[in-house]
This record gives C-alpha cells, structure tokens and sequence, in this order.
C-alpha cells in the first residue's frame, strides 16, 4: 500500500523544479572504510555525476550543490588544498561531458579567495555552457546564505547613497533581485544526506517556503534511487505558502 501511495503521488506530476543539496559525510564515509577522508571527497565527485545525470532524465530543471562554504576554511589546512586541487580537475574533466550533456553551468559565491587558475577555470565553465537548454547545475563555493544577503543589502545601500532610491523604496521584492539565482526558481525541495537536521547557512534567503529532506544516507553512497525518494516525500506533501488546506484544495481542483 505504501508503493501505491508514493506512485499516485509521482503520477501528478509534482516533481520539483528545483532541487537544493547540502552533500554531507564525505568524510565519515572514508572513516567508515577506515580510509582518509580525502577518498570520501574523492567518491563524493563521483555522487555528483550520477545525481546530475538522475535529475537530467527525470526532467528537473535546476539543481544547486553546496561544494565549498564560507565555513570550511576552518578545516584542516591539507583537506582545504585537496578540495581546492579537486575542484579544479574535476571541473577539466567534467565541463566536456556536462557541455554535451546540455548542462548549463552557473556558480554563486564570493571566488576572490580561489587561485587565478580556478577563477579562469569557473569562467570558462560558464561561457562554454552559456546556451545550453538542459538542466542549470548551480555550484555554490564559498558560498553563505549570510553573505548572500549582505551583499544583496550592499548593492541596495549603493542605490541609496547614489540617489536614486529612497530607504522607503526597499522591499523584499527589490533585494531579491540582488540575491544569487534571482533568475531561477526558487528551490523546492532541499535535501541534506549525512544524517544531520540544519541548514548550515545555506541558500537562507531562497528557502523560506522550500521543503526540507534529511536522510542519513552518506553523500558518496547517494544515488537516483535516493533522489526519488526525496521526491515521491515532496510530492506527497501540500505546499499551502501561507494558505489553509482548504484553499490549496480548491485550486488543485480547479
């Protein structure tokens, strides 16, 4: 009864357009198999491929990852170069295959803190994907929600100070459009794997009425079958936006 519960769920066509991630436990992962934790981050790349290559078929429009925060420079110096260094490969090896693949490649965070060679490298990403029409993979690297909304705040405040604006002409709808992905649908479905229930200060603008999944699936062992389960829960919930259940039933039935 529960598969036939999640399938009519499915059959409504109530996918998300937009799907969010926080891809944690690369490193427990390692520890679990009494490896380094630099192999977790390592299977971890490989997670991505398959999960780009699931929400390709099943017709998502935007996935956004949380690779690099505004909080893990705090970690160990030599997991900080790995990240770095395997960013940088991964992004060579990747942008053929994602180009092919119709990929449009976006990134949203502060990048003045990554070498020359990688900004070069994220740049080059966006341009040689620019048009494509298939699924926007959005990577975020040294990313924060908090920073995402100082410096929406900071562009406002130059608009004060220039004078074309009053303070009384702010409102949420004018700082959204300074907001990273203010071109794309806001996410629906957020997903945390590794077990752990937070946001970890991410995306904190864009997910106010985004639903939440966490599941102690391990990133590195996160695959499609994971994926459409967080989906078939998405689909099975009523999303009201400040609306009685009531309301949301007369418009589906409309």
């Amino acid at each position: 009864m529960a598969d036939d519960a999640q399938d009519q769920c499915l059959s409504r066509d109530r996918l998300p357009r937009h799907v969010a991630i926080v891809m944690d436990g690369n490193g427990r992962w390692a520890q679990q198999r009494s490896m380094i934790r630099t192999a977790g981050h390592r299977e971890g790349a490989k997670a991505v491929r398959r999960i780009v290559k699931a929400c390709s078929e099943r017709g998502i429009e935007v996935l956004t990852l949380f690779a690099f925060s505004s909080e893990n420079w705090r970690r160990p110096r030599p997991e900080v170069e790995l990240l770095m260094n395997l960013f940088v490969t991964t992004l060579r090896s990747e942008i053929r295959r994602l180009d092919v693949a119709n990929v449009r490649l976006r990134f949203i965070g502060d990048y003045r803190a990554f070498s020359a060679t990688l900004q070069s490298y994220i740049a080059k990403a966006e341009r040689r994907t620019a048009q494509n029409t298939g699924l926007t993979l959005v990577v975020a690297v040294n990313y924060g929600g908090r920073w995402d909304i100082v410096q929406a705040c900071r562009r406002v405040a130059e608009e004060v100070e220039a004078g074309r604006m009053q303070p009384d002409d702010i409102t949420a709808d004018l700082i959204q459009r300074h907001i990273g992905l203010a071109d794309l649908p806001e996410p629906d479905l957020f997903i945390r794997t590794g077990g752990e229930q937070r946001i970890s200060n991410f995306l904190l603008w864009q997910l106010a009425y985004t639903e939440l999944y966490f599941t102690d699936q391990l990133w590195p062992d996160f695959d499609a079958a994971d994926l459409d389960a967080a989906c078939t829960a998405f689909a099975c919930r009523q999303r009201r936006f400040g609306q009685t259940s009531e309301q949301v039933t007369e418009v589906f039935h409309a």
